[in-house]
């Protein structure tokens, strides 16, 4: 079902982008991203 498969979707974007907001810049850079780029990061992810 497209629904089901667009809020899990949904729902791993968000837990990606909640995660990646914990991690400090430091925690961020080590492993080569930028608070600027989460949303991007998190998109790839699905």
């Amino acid at each position: 079902m497209n629904l089901i498969r667009n809020y899990r979707n949904w729902r791993r974007y968000r837990d990606t982008v909640t995660e990646l907001n914990r991690l400090s810049n430091r925690e961020l850079s080590d492993i080569g991203i930028s608070r600027g780029d989460i949303a991007f990061v998190a998109r790839r992810s699905i």
